[in-house]
């Protein structure tokens, strides 16, 4: 997804760019420097490995290569790519979490999990840490 073309991120957040508040857009969004606030949209969301967010999304889907410190949503899919430093709960229809992304928090996962429902949901409490000496694995698929 590193090489993604214009029209998947056609707003970009450059790596020497702060914004603190709410942000809305269609299409997708790549950040690269620090946001603070809430992000909602249909389309796609690339936190690049350089970018830190202290942030609730609400998207259609989420890749997660830097750090993030809020509640993410995706009506698809959430991937945390190895360099993943995540905080805070998740609810996905796929969660795709590679070897060594860190990750604490509750986790609801499944074609479901983004639907709102007046009864509580059963969660997963679940904390993902590099391991050492362990041979190359495949990402873990959830969902």
């Amino acid at each position: 997804m590193a090489d993604s073309s214009p029209q998947e991120y056609p707003t970009i957040i450059g790596p020497d760019a702060n914004f603190k508040g709410e942000l809305s857009f269609d299409k997708g969004m790549r950040i690269h420097g620090r946001l603070e606030g809430k992000i909602t949209t249909p389309g796609r969301v690339h936190v690049a490995k350089e970018a830190k967010l202290q942030a609730d999304v609400e998207a259609g889907s989420v890749l997660v290569e830097g750090e993030i410190h809020g509640n993410l949503s995706a009506a698809d899919r959430i991937e945390l790519k190895t360099s993943a430093r995540y905080e805070g709960d998740l609810k996905a229809n796929k969660l795709v979490v590679e070897e060594g992304a860190v990750f604490t928090g509750h986790v609801t996962v499944g074609p479901d999990a983004v639907k709102s429902t007046s009864a509580p949901r059963p969660q997963v409490s679940v904390t993902v840490r590099p391991s050492v000496a362990q041979p190359a694995q495949q990402p873990a698929r959830v969902g």
